[in-house]
């Protein structure tokens, strides 16, 4: 009886993300500005999401903003408050 290698880390990341991928599910990353990363860490507090959900509605808002008219507004808003 032979013994099976063990998963690389590298093998269980692909394993995971063509997991995923199977789902429908894409993976979307990024480098946050320092403003957003302060953001993002107060919407993690308040809400209890993860990252995967936060992102997954801030894009879901960002379009709802965007088809009312709103992302101006909402640019401003964020600008005036220093976010």
């Amino acid at each position: 009886m032979t013994k099976k290698q063990p998963l690389t880390n590298a093998e269980k990341q692909k394993r995971y993300r063509d997991k995923k991928a199977a789902e429908g599910k894409k993976e979307v990353r990024g480098y946050l500005t320092t403003e957003a990363a302060d953001c993002l860490q107060e919407l993690r507090e308040k809400t209890g999401w993860d990252d995967s959900t936060l992102l997954a509605n801030a894009i879901r808002l960002t379009y709802a903003a965007q088809h009312c008219g709103q992302v101006k507004l909402l640019n401003n808003w964020l600008l005036k408050n220093g976010k």
